[in-house]
């Protein structure tokens, strides 16, 4: 149930699994730049078919993350709902011309700018969403967090970051426990009750989570320090792995994104692509 409702590390026998899990972290920094530098159309659908090809090489199945991916592109679609409730006109300021396609009411004119517009908004973040997944779904949290001190953070952060990652399918675990003991006690959060109701009731499963996650801080905290957790300057990890070839090569083609996007701007003239201008 947590891995189809959460993200949680998935455990694959993939080229992706394999890279190590600083140069994961490395190249969906530079694929993130990449994306944010441009709004050039080709670029972005480029990198949005790259990042389901490498979805598709990492093995991951849909169903593992299908609920995750749904509430994402309905974030999506409200966002895009919202930019054209505070900006309908937006698109015609960017690319410099209007081509009205049909009128609503007032100064809410849908028109091929807008359109154009909020289509690279959509795309450019479904761009980062595949990588997004898999650099979380396909990173074991130890193994990410002897990367993270690999390469110069210091451990005791680069350890909490492994704990968080950890502690996130256990806290939804817990909700799902307790809220089902909150149901067969009556307490209803279905559609069948009021809104106002539903968020009250949702308040009795919420206490008990944050008491016991609570809980359980205190107790992974006291055995970090009968561990003597902190006590030397340096550590050793259980999970190690070398940056090897595929690594560089991986980290060196992201890189090529970022300076692709530059170039485009260059060409563009800024960030926009327009195709509206002969």
């Amino acid at each position: 149930m947590a891995g189809t409702f959460l993200l949680e590390y998935i455990e694959k026998d993939s080229v992706i699994h394999r890279l190590n899990g600083a140069t994961k972290l490395i190249c969906f920094i530079l694929w993130t730049v990449a994306i944010m530098f441009t709004y050039d159309t080709r670029l972005l659908l480029a990198l949005t078919f790259l990042g389901f090809v490498l979805f598709r090489i990492s093995k991951i199945k849909f169903n593992e993350i299908k609920i995750v991916f749904y509430l994402i592109t309905i974030f999506l679609v409200l966002n895009l709902i919202m930019i054209f409730l505070f900006s309908p006109i937006e698109g015609t300021k960017i690319y410099g011309t209007r081509h009205d396609i049909f009128k609503i009411f007032g100064n809410y004119v849908v028109t091929k700018e807008q359109l154009f517009y909020e289509f690279n908004i959509f795309i450019k973040y479904f761009s980062v969403i595949p990588v997004a997944l898999l650099f979380i779904i396909t990173t074991n949290p130890s193994e990410f967090a002897s990367s993270l001190n690999r390469i110069g953070v210091p451990y005791k952060f680069s350890y909490a970051v492994s704990i968080a990652l950890r502690y996130i399918p256990t806290v939804q675990e817990d909700f799902i426990t307790i809220s089902k003991a909150q149901q067969a006690k009556g307490i209803d959060i279905s559609k069948n009750v009021k809104l106002i109701t539903r968020i009250k009731n949702i308040s009795y499963t919420l206490m008990p989570l944050i008491f016991s996650s609570i809980e359980k801080i205190d107790i992974i905290s006291n055995a970090m320090i009968l561990r003597g957790f902190g006590k030397r300057k340096k550590r050793t990890w259980y999970q190690a792995r070398k940056m090897k070839m595929p690594d560089v090569i991986a980290i060196f083609v992201t890189a090529i994104f970022v300076i692709i996007s530059i170039v485009l701007i260059k060409i563009n003239g800024g960030r926009f692509y327009n195709p509206f201008v002969n």
